[in-house]
């Protein structure tokens, strides 16, 4: 009789062992649910943010555009680096002419 007395107290307390793992569980899966919640919050007020600039951007740069000469437009255009303009466009061999325009800056 005093070995099963002894099994049914491992058996007891395999089961308290596995409720605190459960416990522990739980209270892990809550705290990265919160962690992420809170972080989504944080992403989503930086996406309204940049929406705003960027639209607010996109304006300014066509009141810009409607301002500006032709001949403003070309020097800026033929300022910027090919990669800006045209970015669909990027290969290995993009950057080399920005390293020849780079010394006739003078």
């Amino acid at each position: 009789s005093a070995s099963l007395l002894s099994s049914s107290a491992s058996g007891a307390s395999v089961v308290a062992i596995d409720n605190k793992i459960e416990q522990a569980m739980d209270l892990v899966k809550n705290h990265l649910m919160y962690a992420v919640r809170e972080e989504v919050e944080v992403l989503k007020e930086q996406i309204k943010e940049l929406l705003e600039k960027n639209s607010q951007l996109e304006r300014e740069n066509s009141l810009l555009k409607t301002l500006a000469s032709p001949e403003q437009l070309e020097k800026f255009q033929s300022r910027l680096p090919t990669e800006v303009l045209c970015p669909e466009e990027q290969s290995p061999g993009a950057a080399a002419p920005a390293q020849h325009s780079g010394g006739s800056a003078v």
